[in-house]
């Protein structure tokens, strides 16, 4: 499944806030810097969904804050039902 986000960096905490034009809003404490936005979004969502890191493939939108992520091994039913 893949999931359209909208990454926000140095926040005060990590986490999923919402949505925003047909993306779901990501908060994410780590800086902007030399992947470490990214590696911390991956990390994140494979938490937060109780799936390991080689799941979430970043597919889109590795240098910029819209980012297309693909969640293998979920459904939209699992992904919904996790972000409700």
């Amino acid at each position: 499944m893949k999931l359209q986000v909208r990454v926000i960096p140095n926040a005060r905490r990590t986490e999923f806030a919402g949505r925003r034009e047909g993306e779901v809003v990501l908060r994410l404490q780590a800086p902007a810097l030399e992947g470490k936005a990214n590696k911390a979004a991956v990390e994140f969502i494979s938490e937060h969904f109780g799936i390991a890191r080689s799941q979430v493939l970043l597919v889109a939108g590795e240098k910029s804050r819209h980012k297309v992520f693909e969640l293998v091994g979920l459904d939209v039913s699992d992904v919904e039902g996790r972000l409700a």
